[in-house]
């Protein structure tokens, strides 16, 4: 059986999906592009950009009773690599050892104009 995780502690879909899905001992979020969820606002930068989406995981996970302990796999998906680095220092802050697994990915074009978007599995 699955449930749909949905809080206002992260912005709400923008498009027709769930902010999460649980099933199980499993959480699958969607991705968070850095949207503050009270104003409907993104920052500038990438450095701002990359806190405020995994400010906005946060906000996921901690409307199910969970934290970044919990996570077990990452993408985070960016608009331009160069920012690799930089979004590494910042991930660093969010998530302590051991590690969960990450991709990183280069696209094209994010949602409203997003330099990162940020997606997690995390597990009870």
């Amino acid at each position: 059986m699955k449930n749909v995780v949905k809080t206002n502690k992260a912005p709400g879909a923008i498009g027709p999906y769930s902010q999460g899905i649980n099933v199980g001992d499993l959480y699958f979020f969607s991705g968070q592009i850095p949207l503050n969820p009270e104003t409907n606002e993104m920052p500038e930068g990438i450095e701002a950009q990359a806190h405020q989406a995994l400010k906005n995981v946060k906000g996921l996970l901690e409307s199910q009773g969970l934290d970044f302990s919990n996570v077990i796999k990452t993408t985070v998906f960016l608009d331009n690599m160069e920012d690799f680095n930089t979004v590494n220092e910042i991930y660093a802050t969010y998530f302590v050892e051991p590690f969960p697994a990450r991709s990183a990915v280069e696209v094209g074009k994010l949602p409203k104009g997003a330099l990162i978007e940020v997606e997690v599995i995390a597990s009870k």
